[in-house]
């Protein structure tokens, strides 16, 4: 009988994790969408990142359900608790990177209505910034589903060039609006999308250390990255 139940919850966690994959798959969509429509100029594009976000709400709803169902049905303990607390919390994150990617095809689509060439150099660094978070998700998504807290810390250090981007690209903005007040309103939307790819660089960190702590079994949210680093080289 044990070992009956042990294979149902077994099978449930791996139900978890495909979902999980499937939520992160679309969202990461989401992203890469989001900003190619910017840097193509493609409205169209801009409508169906808008219109697929209740896609990833939804994948949150059920996902959300299913680990209330394990914790309340199966009662884990140690790793298996650790494991369906950080599938919730990552969902979070996901839901919140997708509303992200929503709010940069919305901020696209006023400066595309505006006809900024696609080419100019403000939006083909959006692009890189907007490639890079999406190369993190998926390799963050990617450590989750192993269990590498390797690749985690990784993506913990990256965190901090997308905050330089950021940086950068804002700084170039300010001194683009201050020699042509015309580019105000297209320079704050561009600035509103590096944003938005900031947090997502901040919700892929938060995946992270969330693998962090299933596999070691510490709370590391709020450590510096030098301690993080220590608890992570842990045996």
């Amino acid at each position: 009988m044990n070992e009956h139940l042990s294979t149902q919850f077994d099978a449930e966690l791996d139900d978890l994790r495909a979902l999980l994959t499937r939520m992160g798959g679309l969202v990461e969509e989401q992203v890469r969408a989001a900003t190619l429509a910017l840097a193509e100029g493609d409205a169209e594009r801009v409508e169906q990142v808008i219109a697929r976000d209740a896609e990833v709400d939804q994948f949150e709803i059920e996902i959300d359900n299913i680990c209330t169902h394990v914790i309340a049905k199966r009662q884990p303990t140690a790793i298996d608790l650790r494991v369906v607390m950080s599938v919730s919390k990552t969902v979070t994150d996901l839901e919140r990177i997708g509303d992200e990617a929503k709010k940069i095809a919305k901020s696209s689509r006023k400066i595309i209505e505006r006809g900024l060439a696609a080419n100019a150099p403000q939006i083909m660094a959006v692009r890189h910034m907007g490639e890079q978070c999406a190369a993190m998700l998926h390799e963050v998504l990617n450590a989750f589903v192993r269990m590498d807290s390797d690749v985690a810390l990784q993506i913990v250090r990256r965190d901090k060039e997308i905050d330089q981007h950021f940086r950068s690209i804002t700084r170039e903005l300010v001194t683009y609006m201050m020699e042509d007040p015309r580019t105000i309103s297209t320079a704050l939307d561009i600035i509103f999308s590096v944003k938005s790819l900031e947090r997502i660089g901040d919700h892929c960190k938060n995946i992270a250390k969330d693998v962090i702590f299933i596999v070691k079994g510490r709370d590391v949210r709020h450590l510096k990255l030098d301690e993080l680093e220590q608890e992570a080289a842990a045996k």
